[in-house]
């Protein structure tokens, strides 16, 4: 069927596609603004029935043949090649019996729309990932202010050191030393500083949904899968640095899976076929001994290698006893600040807890001073209000050094004496002692 030339000119000048058939579903012409937008030729499809042109692999569906099924307007999605989208509505034509003459298609290009809506999930996906794995406000509010230990101070001088190099970095030390305010301040020294810090527990999940958040997956990976996939914490963090915390508790399965993503810089999501490419710095931290989880098949040797180029042992806060007064001022700060109140120490509880073992290290710390400064009944937080396993034992009287002892009893004796006298010189002269004498004992307590 040949086309009238004048109509042929007429829809050539509109800037959407129109592609039109007869109403046999048989291709009459289209225009040029179709041609462009699919890369299809003209000259190939007249005289093409749809079904032809589906079965060719030129579009993916038709929406003249659906047309011409339904009766009506038909609207869809098209893609045309690989990945090239477009929307289509089309339209019958009828005679005057009321049968279809023509169907009437109009096309407009959505790749680059889709596109856009896509990065757009994509970004709203990465935003979300770093609000839930980004550090969080108590771990990362200037407490490396308080880092005055010797031997911490040395493990922060080479973590600068180190940070401007893309080695990767195994922080060790017990939980709640700090491990993850460490790896905060190499990713603030790095060269990737303006990227995300993107922090993974790997003891805090199973084992699925551990592979899932670290990888991502595709739409309809498994039961329960968001029809839109999602974006892993390998793809948030690239140009950034990835935290693994507890990498010791790492699934064997899961290790093998990041040692490739470490050795090739490319992953392939949960349910994909293709690899991502990413570039990321990676710094790992663990209480356990890793080298012990290797001897029992729970840590992979090769992995150990991997990422233990740079290892830095952070020490446990009993041996950091004169960083203790500062972060529970720090602290008890913050936490005022938190519920609007105004605690302060009594000096004696700094006293006290200088000489806690502190098993649950800085942590332990945080938690105790929040909880004094919500329970507490007065702004003065006193030894009284500590619970009894931070308070000190008082030695047995077998222990005690003479000295103490007597020191305990004139103490005692005097503040009898000055109770019952009202004055200081009366109180010297029931004791037998020089004024001067009872006073300068009284001023050297007080400054005890």
């Amino acid at each position: 069927m040949v086309f009238d030339k004048n109509l042929q000119r007429v829809i050539d000048a509109l800037s959407d596609g129109v592609y039109i058939t007869d109403g046999n579903g048989i291709t009459v012409t289209m225009n040029k603004a179709y041609e462009r937008m699919t890369g299809l030729s003209k000259r190939h499809l007249i005289g093409l029935h749809m079904s032809e042109v589906v079965k060719a692999g030129y579009i993916s569906r038709s929406v003249s043949l659906e047309v011409l099924k339904e009766l009506s307007a038909v609207t869809i999605i098209q893609t045309i090649g690989d990945d090239h989208k477009i929307f289509v509505s089309g339209t019958p034509m009828f005679d005057e019996q009321g049968r279809i003459e023509y169907v009437v298609t109009t096309a407009r290009d959505i790749t680059e729309l889709l596109k856009a809506k896509h990065k757009e999930e994509q970004l709203d996906q990465l935003l979300k990932l770093k609000e839930l794995y980004g550090t969080s406000a108590v771990s990362g509010d200037n407490q490396e202010a308080f880092i005055i230990s010797s031997n911490t101070k040395a493990c922060y001088d080479l973590a600068k050191k180190v940070a401007t190099s893309n080695a990767k970095i195994l922080i060790q030390g017990e939980t709640g030393t700090g491990k993850t305010l460490l790896a905060n301040t190499i990713h603030k020294y790095s060269k990737v500083s303006n990227g995300p810090f993107i922090e993974l527990n790997c003891a805090a999940m199973p084992e699925s949904l551990l592979e899932a958040e670290l990888f991502g997956y595709m739409p309809g990976a498994f039961t329960g899968a968001s029809a839109k996939g999602r974006i892993g914490l390998l793809e948030a963090a690239n140009n950034g640095t990835l935290f693994l915390d507890e990498i010791g508790d790492l699934p064997l399965s899961l290790q093998v899976k990041l040692l490739k993503v470490i050795a090739e810089n490319r992953f392939i999501p949960v349910g994909g076929t293709d690899f991502k490419s990413v570039n990321f710095r990676l710094i790992s931290a663990t209480h356990h001994d890793l080298k012990k989880l290797v001897d029992i098949k729970l840590f992979r040797e090769d992995l150990l290698y991997r990422l233990n180029v740079v290892p830095i042992t952070l020490p446990p806060l009993r041996d950091r006893k004169d960083e203790i007064a500062p972060l529970l001022e720090h602290y008890i700060q913050h936490f005022n600040s938190a519920y609007e109140l105004d605690c302060h120490w009594n000096q004696d509880v700094i006293e006290q807890l200088s000489h806690y073992n502190w098993p649950g290290n800085i942590r332990e710390l945080i938690n105790l001073t929040e909880r004094l400064v919500v329970t507490a009944d007065q702004s003065l937080i006193t030894v009284e209000q500590l619970p009894a396993e931070f308070k000190l034992k008082a030695p047995s009287s077998e222990k005690r050094l003479l000295k103490s002892q007597v020191e305990a009893l004139e103490r005692h004796l005097i503040d009898e004496a000055i109770k019952e006298c009202g004055t200081t010189r009366s109180a010297a002269n029931v004791l037998g002692i020089d004024q001067s004498t009872l006073v300068k004992k009284q001023k050297r307590w007080r400054q005890d």
